[in-house]
């Protein structure tokens, strides 16, 4: 049967012995919760995107309203917008197992949450055109570097699909596995492509919140994306990206 080999991937594996085979099981102590900010790096910290409304909008409709956005508008967004989405889709709300896990907006087997948050802004209100990771348990952004010719290395990275760095920001989530093998061993892999959609889909609906769209992107230039982030390709890498900007009049 055709692709009889890669389908294994999607199928539950022993659970109890490939978790033996796991650091934690072994006394390894458990990974950073979040990538280090280099030494003496400047934290810009998110303002309260408790102002929005963001009560005017049912869950039920958000839901229902919810699709793929390609056309964008040129209105900026804010940088309590901003704050907004990344709280959504990657926000600490608990530090729990005495500092080995976080319970965050977003569901994660074992609570590992083994993703970075990179932010390429583009227009957005009170930011420098650069790239930006999210500081999850300070609620904050890190000011990763600038490139001008960011737009076009991003469309270019994703196969020619120029509409990708045509919004105000685009978000791109890295993995780093050994936090989810560390639990899971082998096991972990299956789990971290489920848990990435659950990040994008809080994105989507977080978006509707704030007459914003989003577009999921899967197809991609893998090595390119990652040298474009400036990542190792190995102990992290780009698994997921989606552009964010404000939905046109009818669209």
């Amino acid at each position: 049967m055709r692709f009889s080999e890669e389908r294994k991937f999607l199928k539950a594996l022993e659970w109890k012995s490939v978790r033996d085979e796991a650091d934690q099981r072994k006394g390894v102590t458990a990974p950073p919760l979040q990538k280090r900010v280099p030494n003496g790096a400047e934290l810009m910290r998110l303002p309260d995107f408790k102002t929005l409304d963001l009560d005017s909008l049912s869950l039920a409709k958000a839901i229902a309203d919810r699709r793929s956005i390609r056309v964008f508008d040129e209105r900026e967004i804010t940088l309590e917008e901003l704050s907004f989405l990344l709280w959504a889709t990657q926000g600490v709300k608990e530090v729990i197992r005495d500092g080995a896990a976080t319970l965050r907006t977003v569901p994660s087997g074992g609570a590992r949450h083994a993703f970075e948050t990179y932010v390429f802004a583009g227009t957005i209100q009170g930011l420098e055109q650069a790239v930006y990771r999210y500081i999850p348990l300070e609620h904050a952004l890190y000011k990763c570097f600038e490139d001008k010719n960011m737009p076009e290395e991003i469309a270019t990275a994703c196969l020619g699909q120029k509409f990708v760095a045509s919004g105000s920001a685009v978000f791109f989530w890295s993995v780093i596995p050994y936090r989810a093998e560390w639990r899971y061993a082998s096991v972990s892999h299956k789990m971290l492509a489920i848990d990435v959609g659950h990040v994008c889909q809080n994105l989507y609906l977080a978006c509707e919140a704030i007459n914003c769209g989003t577009c999921a992107i899967g197809a991609y230039d893998q090595k390119a994306v990652d040298s474009l982030l400036r990542l190792d390709g190995e102990e992290e890498f780009t698994v997921y990206l989606a552009p964010v900007g404000k939905k046109k009049v009818n669209t």
